[in-house]
This record gives C-alpha cells, structure tokens and sequence, in this order.
C-alpha cells in the first residue's frame, strides 16, 4: 500500500503538517491501495514562500539553461514511465495503451517546449520601441484527475520555458501518479524552490493559491464550476488565469461521409480514456436518413469494445475513476431515460461480471434532442447521445447550441465542404476525419470551455508579460 504523507518543498520531501487523511482505491476492484496526506494552509504557504524566493534568479536564466533543464526533465519522466503507467492504471483505471500514451507524451512535452525555445525571441523591436517578453510569475498549478502526467506537465513545461517558478496543486485523487512525478522533478535538479507540490483539497488550497498576493498566474484544468470559482478569487489580485474546462463536444458526420470508418471513430471518441474526457465527442449529430445505418454500425462497434481489466490489453473500456462518478453516470443515464431519449445499447447498473469495480455500461442514446440534459450537461463517461438534423445549417446550428466550444469532430469525403463545416463551428479546435491531439497547437476552448490556450508557442507566450521600453 502506498503511503504519501511528504510534499515536494523547497527541492526536497517534507512531512505534511495536515492531518487529513483520504484513502486511494483501485477502481478496477474497489481495494484499498494507499492513503494520501493532506497539505494544509502552512504547507502551501511555504510552497508559494519557496517559489516567490526561487523567482527572481531562475527568471534571469538564459533560454540555454532553460532548454537544459526542460531535457532533464524530459529525461527523469522516461526514466519512471512505467511506473507512472502502472499507478495511472492501478490509480486511475486507464488502460495500459492509454497510460502508456499518456505518460509518453507528458514526458514529450518537455521536448517540444525546449524545441519551442530554440528560435523564440523574448526581445522584439516595435516602432522605436524594444519589447521585452518577461516572466509572468510564481505559476500556480492545479489539475484534474482524468489525465494527470499530461495536464500536469505542459503547463510545467510553459513555466519553465518562460523562466517561471511553479506551485504544483494535483487531484487528490491522483496522489499516488502525482508523487511519482515529483520525485522525477526532484530527479531532473532545477534549483530548489523552482517546482513545488502540496497535495489535498482544491477547496482549500486552491483558494489560498487563487487568492495569494504572491502568485502571479493561475493555470487550472477542470470542471467549468471550479474555474468560475477560480476566476472570482483570482481577479482581486488581477492574477493572469489560463482555464481549461468542460465541454459538450460536436460530432458532425456529413451526408457524404464514409459511415464504416466514421462511426467507430465517432464512438472511439465518445468513449475514449473511459469517457472520462473534457474533448469527448458525446454530441453525435448524423444526417435523418441515415440514422438506421449509422444506429447498425454503433451497434456492432460497441459489441467489439471490452470492457474490464485495464490490465488487460485487449479492454478498450475500463472502470471510471471513482464510485462518485460511478453513480454520476448512473444519474444522467436515468435522466435520459426520464427524458424519452431511445436507449439504443448499455443503460444502468454495471455490466455483467464486474461487480466489484467501479464499471459502466457504454451507453447510446438515440432520439435526443438538444434541449435534453444528456445534450446540455458534460456528464464525464461512456455515454453517446446521437442526435438527427435535416440540412448541414441545421447540423452547424445544433453543434454551435452549447455554453461550451471546446473542442468538434466532422466527417466527410469532401475535405473542402468538411472545411467550411468546421469553420462554422464555436470551437477551440475541430477535428476532421481524425482523433489526432497536434502537441504543438493551442488548446483551449470558446465559450464557457475556458480562457486562453495552452500548448505549443501560445502556451509559452501565456507564460510571458510583454514590457515596453522606449528610448
């Protein structure tokens, strides 16, 4: 059983001073695998004290030493990968290939901020005036529990390329995969006081990260609630936030679309990392006609997706990350059933044989509309609401009717009328014919599904302040 009981301070473990203890257990079986201590006011107040004492030099860093220290880092992460994929699995119920990737890119990261670097000029001329690109800050960091190396690591990766000190605030629930990261931090060797991490609650932590005088930039990934919260606090102190929050994706497959290779996508990203995911496509609007083929080909697909043992590499679906969100996806199930929508495949309770972990049915609903609460609400699991539209209008306006604009699919054969589709849409970024996730592109969302962008250069210019001096 894991015991985490330390925070990363100062560049080295020390004993939390909370007391508040939370169980882990392994939502594949239900079992108690560790115990995590939780920081308190103290603990995170020494964090930001380690990180504002850490700023001042580490910001005068050159961009060489900087790209040095983004290839440590790099280096520590790969080093523990199959650690990190092994408590992302026991931790979390991601399947081996998804913990695997995950891990993988979180250490890969590292590398495209440090190729970022390479030609970024923090130094640019306007008019008579010369244009500094400055560090923002002391960075605070909080993220959610369904993709943790990854969430975690692009937005340490930014900081430390802008010339940033971080303070690390995890998921509770994802302790165990959070430690492992610290102690390749502690590996890499930046300077103390340059990365920092407290576990324990948001409703503690958080708050003071949010309100602290010190701290210059928020970086949150979560729930659109929280991040409204987050935002509230933050604007007394004026502090810089880049929020990544919820969404209610879009799937548009086109009349003219190839439906044997569009609806298995289109189901693959509904489902994907377990249905637990801020750009699942769980929108999935298909032309009237159509409906009977594409109603077929869900079928089928779901008949070939395992769900069971993340251990397993030929499960495609594991168990969802808590019994929390267990009962969260039995309750918007019933919902849609209460509502009239067609229960095309899955439904309540859990499948047959896996009792004892926290499983759902892949679930599909056919006959939804969009006012329905399954079309409205992010429900965070295996559930696909199909929806019918008569003209490629109606398709973009049912697409557009959401508070969120994360993120959009679109299928077709015809790229240049699968291109305008996409430009219609109110969303941070459309996929055509593809689930590929660019590294290098800005990810954020319109609407409520956030402010600013992380990744790529956009997410190192969020990083900077620009300061202008004229002469």
């Amino acid at each position: 059983m894991k015991i985490i009981d330390q925070h990363y301070l100062n560049g080295r473990f020390t004993t939390s001073n909370g007391k508040e203890e939370m169980e882990i257990l392994n939502p594949a079986n239900g079992k108690l695998i560790g115990k995590v201590t939780f920081g308190n006011e103290s603990d995170i107040q020494a964090a930001i004290g380690y990180a504002s004492a850490a700023l001042p030099s580490f910001a005068r860093t050159t961009k060489e030493e900087r790209m040095e220290y983004l290839q440590r880092l790099h280096d520590a992460v790969m080093a523990r990968v199959e650690d990190l994929q092994e408590a992302t699995t026991d931790e979390y119920g991601a399947t081996v290939q998804r913990s695997l990737w995950s891990n993988k890119y979180a250490a890969e990261t590292f590398l495209y901020f440090k190729e970022i670097l390479r030609d970024f000029d923090f130094e640019r001329k306007i008019g008579k005036s010369k244009i500094s690109l400055v560090p923002v800050g002391v960075t605070a960091i909080m993220t959610a529990w369904n993709a943790n190396s990854g969430s975690i690591s692009v937005k340490v990766a930014a900081a430390i390329a802008a010339g940033c000190t971080v303070v690390i605030k995890p998921s509770e629930m994802s302790a165990i995969q959070s430690q492992i990261l610290a102690e390749c931090f502690d590996a890499a060797g930046l300077p103390p006081g340059v990365i920092n991490m407290v576990h324990g609650r948001g409703d503690v932590l958080g708050n003071i990260l949010a309100t602290h005088p010190a701290v210059g930039k928020i970086l949150f990934t979560g729930s659109t609630v929280v991040g409204k919260i987050i935002a509230r606090n933050a604007v007394d102190t004026m502090k810089r936030v880049t929020l990544e929050l919820s969404g209610k994706s879009p799937n548009i497959i086109l009349d003219d679309a190839d439906l044997k290779t569009a609806i298995p996508m289109a189901v693959n990203s509904g489902f994907m990392n377990n249905g637990q995911a801020c750009i699942a496509g769980t929108r999935l609007l298909v032309p009237e006609p159509l409906l009977p083929e594409v109603k077929r080909l869900i079928l089928e697909h779901v008949a070939t997706l395992k769900v069971g043992d993340p251990h397993d590499e030929q499960t495609a679906i594991g168990p969802l990350a808590s019994c929390k969100q267990f009962e969260r996806i039995q309750h918007y199930i019933q919902v849609g059933l209460d509502e009239g929508a067609e229960l095309l495949v899955g439904g309540l309770g859990k499948p047959e044989g896996l009792q004892d972990g926290f499983y759902v049915k892949p679930t599909v609903f056919t006959g939804v509309t969009n006012d329905m609460t399954i079309a409205r609400e992010e429900i965070f699991g295996p559930v696909l609401s199909v929806l019918t539209y008569k003209t490629e209008e109606e398709a973009i306006a049912i697409a557009n009717d959401t508070i969120y604009g994360l993120h959009a699919y679109v299928s077709s054969s015809d790229m240049a009328r699968a291109q305008r589709v996409a430009d219609q849409i109110n969303a941070g970024r459309v996929a055509i014919n593809t689930l590929y996730h660019d590294a290098l592109a800005p990810f954020g969302g319109f609407k409520q599904s956030g402010i600013g962008r992380e990744g790529g250069i956009y997410g190192l210019e969020e990083q900077l302040e620009a300061k202008v001096i004229i002469s």
